[in-house]
């Protein structure tokens, strides 16, 4: 793909936002073209930061760029944090990532046990957090997670569940001992010259990493999807027109800018583009809207309109890598089809050889390209890339033409009676009966069929189901191997839900098994 690029020091202070090649570049470029435009704001927030414009996006980031460099912070060094989505989330990554250290945004929906899994795997040398958002104190939160930082009285931190942290920051008062305020930044920052920032920012290449996304499958363990400079960039100017996102322009950012979806669809093509982003504290998080599931009709006219019809993507190829001409095709209800494939990237459908499967065949959708993440942290490459470079990405599909037609993830299909069942064909035609307003559909262990079908069942409002009735009407639709055998009426809110916003399924599998009697 050609050597890294590094970006002239005049080309920092000038320049179109949309060839930006270098995070540096983009705010320096977005704050000379766009001025005093609010690039983003927080609905509803009454404190003096509710909007940032392009120019104290650019001015702050920097001071705080310059306190972090005088902590010690450069190139490659690890730092995390926690905020929700507004100006001071925009604020940190753009500190964080101008000067080449490695930004980790982390995940505001991870409880205690969950937090210290993803801290300690991140190796974070710094952490800087949000104080509260929507009734959550996170010091608190941390300090639940790591009792020491309430026993100690040093906030130059040797823990042993954290051996790199070396330090904390967070806004508000009364913080305890262990942490740090902003000050600990805004008070370095005067050490650290322009000149020097300049220097630095003019030493980010293409190739250096610029973001770490923390992520998990609906049955995988949080895994850090790295990302570099350039194909963050390139994937920012090659979106923004796709979603139709142009100077001045209001866009709403409903998905949490710590996952991808927030940051490639929303808040990068709107720096780039000269838009003013807004964000509201609470972000799309729930069973309603849950990612990789056959979705109510009512869900799915309620979700946000998208100008583009999107079919896969995933954080390891920063958002969609691939769209479609129409919603759905009948028989597959999960996403639309792969009819084109972004720029860049390309697409195979293989069997466990490699080998490309024929016309109507079931193989694994694999993909390579240019902004594909060139690895996961602390895992080795070839756990889940193939000797040539494509990604296993575990998401099935057959081939109908040209196009791709997704069927489930790999791990999804039920095996009964020596049958296949997708559950997702299930799902499709439950939710097409009276009274079911949606239906998760997972195979139970069976001595005698190797895998029990069986459906948690989430009931309109008012309605009372009955499963005979449901089963009934099930065998006239469906094969009988692929009918429920086993049914367990479950509430909405009930529907346990991974910090990914997808439905957790092995969860769903051991409640119906507990309330079956048929837990091991």
């Amino acid at each position: 793909m050609g050597s890294a690029v590094a970006v002239s020091r005049q080309d920092y202070c000038a320049g179109d936002p949309a060839s930006a090649q270098v995070l540096p570049q983009l705010l320096r470029a977005a704050a000379a073209a766009y001025g005093e435009d609010t690039a983003i704001s927080l609905k509803g927030d009454t404190t003096p930061d509710d909007a940032l414009s392009f120019t104290a996006l650019e001015r702050k980031s920097a001071e705080l760029a310059k306190g972090l460099l005088a902590r010690g912070v450069g190139k490659g060094t690890r730092i995390g944090f926690i905020f929700g989505n507004g100006p001071s989330f925009a604020l940190m990554l753009a500190a964080i990532a101008r000067i080449g250290a490695i930004a980790i945004p982390i995940s505001t929906l991870l409880k205690a046990d969950e937090l210290v899994r993803v801290l300690r795997q991140s190796d974070l040398a710094g952490l800087i957090v949000q104080r509260r958002l929507l009734g959550h104190d996170y010091v608190a939160r941390l300090c639940d997670a790591l009792p020491e930082l309430r026993a100690r009285q040093s906030p130059e931190l040797r823990l042993s569940k954290l051996p790199y942290l070396r330090w904390i920051i967070s806004t508000g008062e009364d913080l305890p001992p262990t942490i740090h305020g902003m000050e600990f930044l805004t008070a370095a920052a005067p050490g650290v010259s322009e000149e020097v920032l300049l220097e630095v920012e003019s030493e980010i290449h293409t190739t250096d990493q610029m973001v770490e996304i923390y992520t998990s499958g609906s049955m995988a363990a949080p895994k850090g999807v790295k990302h570099n400079h350039g194909p963050v960039l390139f994937r920012t100017h090659w979106l923004r027109p796709m979603l139709r996102i142009e100077r001045h322009k209001q866009v709403p950012a409903p998905l949490p800018m710590f996952w991808v979806g927030g940051l490639m669809m929303y808040l990068l093509p709107g720096l780039a583009a000269g838009a003013t982003v807004t964000c509201t504290e609470g972000t799309m998080s729930s069973s309603r809207f849950a990612m990789g599931s056959v979705l109510a009709e009512e869900d799915l006219k309620s979700m946000p309109q998208m100008p583009t019809i999107w079919a896969l993507g995933m954080s390891e190829t920063l958002g969609p890598y691939s769209y479609a001409d129409e919603q759905r095709v009948p028989g597959y209800p999960l996403c639309a089809p792969l009819d084109h494939i972004a720029e860049r990237f390309e697409v195979r459908l293989a069997d466990e050889n490699g080998n490309t499967v024929p016309q109507g065949a079931r193989g694994e959708i694999q993909v390579r390209g240019y902004a594909l993440s060139p690895g996961l942290h602390k895992i080795e490459r070839a756990e889940y890339f193939t000797p040539d470079g494509f990604y296993h990405t575990g998401d099935m599909g057959v081939a109908q033409g040209k196009r791709i037609l997704f069927t489930g993830r790999d791990g999804d299909m039920i095996k009964t009676a020596s049958s296949n069942v997708s559950p997702a064909e299930v799902e499709q035609e439950m939710q097409r009966l009276e009274g079911v307003h949606s239906a998760y559909v997972v195979g139970l262990p069976d001595k005698e069929r190797g895998q029990l079908v069986a459906a948690a069942v989430v009931p309109r409002e008012g309605a009372v189901l009955d499963f005979t009735e449901i089963e009934t009407k099930l065998r006239q639709r469906l094969s009988s191997y692929k009918v429920p055998r086993a049914y367990v009426a479950i509430a909405r809110e009930d529907v346990p839900m991974l910090p990914s916003n997808k439905v957790a399924r092995r969860q769903i599998e051991r409640l119906m098994a507990e309330r079956l009697g048929r837990a091991p």
